[in-house]
């Protein structure tokens, strides 16, 4: 459970800078409490998307991920971002991605930010 908790405020810190950083990831106009409440429902939404569907995907698409060197995953996170947008629109959480591009750019910005914090825990 602790191990979720992180992942899902890593989610929200990382989330939260590609909202920052990329147009077309938004954040609604809101309190500030009510931003970061967003934030880490969102983060957790989107560490239960990547646990239940980026394995299938990876298994489905392991030819391109081959073909491409890896290069593919970047297209898988954002699909699973723009999908995490998607269920946090339908869920009423002031959250929105855009478009494809939008979730492309943040879905780079999410694993970057992630991969640092990987490293942050590890050592």
């Amino acid at each position: 459970m602790r191990g979720f908790v992180l992942r899902a405020l890593a989610n929200a810190v990382a989330i939260w800078i590609a909202t920052a950083i990329v147009p077309g990831v938004d954040l609604g106009e809101s309190s500030l409490g009510a931003k970061v409440l967003t934030l880490v429902l969102v983060g957790a939404l989107f560490g239960i998307v990547n646990a239940i569907l980026k394995p299938i995907l990876t298994v489905i698409t392991l030819p391109l991920y081959v073909l491409t060197l890896g290069l593919f995953a970047l297209v898988v996170n954002a699909l699973l971002l723009w999908l995490t947008g998607a269920l946090a629109g339908a869920l009423d959480l002031a959250f929105d991605v855009a478009g494809f591009w939008a979730a492309l750019g943040g879905g780079i910005v999410v694993a970057i930010v992630s991969v640092g914090f990987n490293l942050l825990r590890n050592d």
